[in-house]
């Protein structure tokens, strides 16, 4: 019942600011068009700063473990792959960029940070997690989005140069590269820069949920309730069933075995709706995910959880 209570307090507050975005829609206070562009602002400049806060602000050198960040590295592009080979049964190759997407990439860092806390009383290896992690997250995803272009071209001749040219000025990535070399070069961060970073990057996720709220479409949801019902059985029980176990073998346990587990079957991130809109996608398929998979995790989280105890792997 704790780690149920626990697990609500965690996810429901994200879910009901998709709903609250739905409302402030419904009531007209909130229109679309005005939605549409808070996502873009949020892509370009909240994202990136909460990412380079969130690195800036970790020293690499009291949490690095080679061998663990090998293996989230290696499970993510793993993930990847099997939802690369998973879309390929869809006919409609215009929405196969944002079901891989959506399959694999995860709030991780959050929900991670959060468990550890919760269990341990520190944040103890999610640092390294991230290293791992947000770095991959965005790199596939530019290069999935790019090639999966919805309209079914492919990768066309001179596509590639510019996808390249798009991931490195990518904003998210710039923020990405920008908090390691911050991180590396150990300079200290003064405390109104910090105060003002903290600010903006709090204000990243909620608002990128009540605009993603604010353009949700029931209506195509549903048209793509088998797509979706796809990614998020992958995402909330298929990578945890697959990757668990060998993660087990290979002798990770307590900290580091939540930490896998919050990298594999937390929530669709919201900034996977995000980064798919503005590089022109329609989002309907992206967003459907990550209500169904925030609400579910709070269950599935759970049982994992439970499972994990009851073997004393953590």
């Amino acid at each position: 019942m704790d780690s149920l209570i626990f697990s609500l307090n965690a996810t429901m507050p994200v879910f009901l600011l998709m709903l609250l975005g739905i409302v402030f829609r419904r009531l007209g206070w909130l229109e679309r068009g005005t939605a549409e562009k808070l996502n873009g602002f949020v892509f370009r400049a909240l994202l990136p700063v909460m990412l380079f806060n969130d690195i800036a602000g970790t020293d690499i050198s009291q949490v690095w473990d080679g061998r663990f960040m090998v293996f989230c590295l290696c499970a993510n592009l793993a993930t990847a792959a099997v939802a690369w080979a998973v879309s390929l049964v869809w006919k409609d190759r215009s929405i196969r960029g944002e079901f891989i997407q959506a399959s694999f990439r995860s709030s991780a860092a959050l929900l991670g940070s959060a468990i550890l806390l919760n269990l341990y009383g520190t944040v103890g290896m999610a640092p390294v997690m991230m290293l791992a992690t947000v770095p991959v997250y965005n790199v596939m995803a530019v290069v999935i989005l790019s090639v999966f272009r919805p309209d079914g071209g492919g990768m066309a001749p001179g596509q590639a140069g510019r996808t390249i040219r798009g991931i490195v000025t990518n904003p998210l990535i710039l923020g990405i590269v920008l908090g390691f070399l911050w991180s590396l070069l150990g300079v200290p961060m003064p405390a109104f820069l910090s105060k003002t970073l903290s600010n903006l990057g709090s204000v990243a996720t909620p608002l990128g949920l009540m605009a993603m709220g604010a353009t949700f479409e029931l209506k195509s949801a549903v048209s793509q309730s088998r797509p979706v019902a796809v990614a998020a059985f992958m995402k909330l029980v298929g990578f945890c069933a697959l990757l668990l176990p060998i993660a087990a073998a290979l002798g990770f346990r307590g900290q580091q075995l939540v930490v896998i587990l919050a990298m594999l079957g937390s929530a669709t991130t919201v900034s996977a709706f995000v980064m798919a809109v503005s590089m022109g996608h329609k989002g309907v398929l992206t967003s459907s995910t990550v209500m169904v998979t925030t609400l579910l995790s709070v269950f599935t989280f759970t049982g994992w959880l439970w499972l994990l105890r009851a073997l004393q792997l953590i």
